[in-house]
């Protein structure tokens, strides 16, 4: 076992250790703050249900009208002349909205295409450069009640097109 092995291995615990150690010290009650955290915890999963539930049918709605296949066959020549594969697309338009339908996407690209191959390496690499922008500003700021959210809209989705991109170079870049 390398040494990054066992740094990765037995990094939480010591974090998670070190954090009970510095509570105790300062005389924080530890294990009731503890379930405390458990309890906000459930309290905020029942109030992100509604939020959940919503994105999923528009998840579902998108995917089951077409809208997504349409706007593919649209992108179809102008990707051919950037030489990006039309394969990785609705992987680029699905990650921002979920986590899971990306993963989908992306587990279908790698039993498709094999893991080390050109596509395989572009749906992976571009699966951990992006993040669920619209989930989480769904979930997380319909949870704490902020109604306006334009702003962090508009700079989550330019962070995505930008991991977007830099997948795309970095991936041909290092492997094609």
């Amino acid at each position: 076992m390398g040494l990054i092995s066992v740094i990765s291995l037995w990094l939480m615990p010591v974090i998670i250790g070190a954090i009970l150690i510095y509570g105790t010290f300062k005389k924080v009650p530890t294990y009731e703050t503890f379930v405390e955290g458990g309890k906000e915890g459930i309290t905020i999963s029942f109030s992100i249900i509604p939020y959940l539930v919503g994105m999923m049918v528009a998840i579902s709605i998108f995917r089951a009208s077409g809208a997504l296949e349409f706007l593919m066959n649209i992108m179809k020549p102008m990707l051919e002349v950037l030489n990006i594969p039309a394969e990785i697309v609705p992987l680029a338009f699905i990650r921002p909205i979920s986590g899971t339908a990306a993963l989908g996407i992306t587990s279908d690209i790698i039993a498709t295409y094999g893991p080390d191959s050109f596509i395989g390496m572009l749906a992976a690499t571009m699966q951990g450069s992006t993040d669920t922008t619209l989930y989480v500003l769904t979930v997380y700021f319909g949870a704490v009640g902020i109604k306006k959210m334009g702003d962090a809209l508009k700079v989550g989705l330019l962070a995505d097109l930008i991991g977007i991109i830099a997948s795309i170079i970095i991936v041909t870049l290092m492997f094609a």
